[in-house]
């Protein structure tokens, strides 16, 4: 809570803002409106998907959201909007527990219908597209596990906005195993300070998965992709960065000149 200027303590802001993150994006106008669709995913399931078709589209990725928030949350609001900029349209959905309003994530299985369905939903929307698949740390995991089980239906490749590879200080690759059992491309775009993947490890892991993965790291960015204010970077440069690299990277599978952070 910001303190009163009449009787609290002064406080140095400028000190204390080096510690806030900037984690929530501004909303910007978008040059394709989403379309709110409904997904199959089994009899009697149906969850809500958002369709953003972008101004000549070259590619279509299903973009699959995190543990705790939605698909309308302003992190992927505004993925998809910038994507859309770049010539890329998405399909946003609902995982069935966030359709339904329950905090508690999916069963494995449960999440893997969803996926699948949502595949099929964008195959049918844009069947001449290249089609791309992952998601949001959750979303992406998901999704790779579904991908390992069995391949998704015309998907080219993966996307990894954020992978989970590990609980906060819990460090491990156990979550990685599976990525093994993939055999398309895989993009992996990881924040720096990303708690959940410890630099080392992911090294490793992309180091296993040979070719197959490709590396984008965004610069002092968190799990959230939330940066700090005394980093001097802002949310809508972080954003840029991440719908540039995904457009690039499915219209040639190629990335440009990578970062430092990515050749270490």
């Amino acid at each position: 809570m910001r303190p009163s200027n009449s009787s609290s303590p002064r406080v140095d802001h400028n000190l204390f803002s080096e510690f806030f993150m900037v984690v929530t994006p501004q909303p910007m106008k978008s040059l394709a409106e989403a379309r709110r669709l409904g997904v199959r995913v089994v009899p009697g399931t149906t969850v809500s998907a958002l369709y953003q078709k972008a101004p000549h589209a070259r590619a279509l990725v299903v973009l699959a959201h995190g543990a705790g928030a939605g698909m309308t949350h302003p992190f992927m609001v505004a993925v998809a909007d910038r994507l859309a900029e770049a010539g890329v349209s998405t399909l946003r959905f609902q995982f069935p527990y966030m359709e339904a309003g329950s905090k508690r994530p999916d069963r494995p299985a449960v999440a893997h219908a969803a996926i699948r369905a949502a595949v099929r939903k964008a195959a049918k929307l844009a069947p001449a597209l290249p089609l791309f698949a992952g998601g949001k740390s959750f979303g992406g995991r998901m999704t790779s596990q579904a991908q390992a089980l069995e391949p998704l239906p015309k998907v080219r490749g993966l996307v990894f906005l954020g992978f989970p590879l590990h609980p906060p200080e819990k460090p491990s690759v156990e979550r990685a195993a599976h990525l093994s059992d993939i055999h398309i491309p895989l993009l992996f775009i990881q924040g720096t300070r990303d708690a959940l993947a410890r630099p080392a490890l992911l090294r490793k892991v992309l180091k296993g998965l040979g070719k197959r993965a490709s590396f984008w790291p965004i610069r002092d960015a968190d799990h959230s992709f939330g940066v700090l204010v005394r980093s001097g970077r802002t949310s809508q440069e972080v954003l840029a960065e991440i719908a540039d690299i995904l457009g690039k990277w499915m219209k040639s599978g190629k990335l440009g000149r990578r970062p430092a952070e990515a050749r270490t």
